[in-house]
């Protein structure tokens, strides 16, 4: 099946995050994205559902690549929501730990990350 929508989410490698920190951040990411295309672009969102919730994973080495990620995405208005750490287990408060992409057109995810490593 050819998927019409997906959803990214980038996570940041430098923090060295416990697998169980980076599945909670992922998960974080994924639905804090998808709740900002829920209102931004509800055809989307209500696609992507129908589709099965096509999502990848994807790694950056630097808060500074996240953070032009972001810029990418923000400049071809493609939802996204960039995450901050609580601060209450392993992180210091406020610290960005990943960002997720969509649910969007897939052509329109792939120009923003479609340079960037499976996780």
């Amino acid at each position: 099946m050819e998927f019409e929508y997906k959803q990214a989410i980038v996570v940041r490698q430098d923090l060295k995050m416990t697998k169980g920190k980076l599945a909670a951040q992922v998960a974080h990411a994924s639905l804090s994205s998808y709740l900002v295309a829920k209102n931004i672009r509800p055809d989307w969102a209500s696609d992507w559902l129908k589709e099965g919730q096509k999502k990848v994973v994807l790694k950056t080495r630097t808060l500074d690549e996240l953070l032009d990620i972001k810029k990418s995405a923000d400049r071809e208005n493609i939802p996204n929501s960039l995450i901050s750490d609580a601060g209450l287990t392993q992180l210091e408060p406020g610290t960005v730990t990943c960002i997720g992409i969509g649910p969007a057109p897939a052509g329109l995810v792939d120009k923003i990350v479609g340079h960037l490593k499976l996780l």
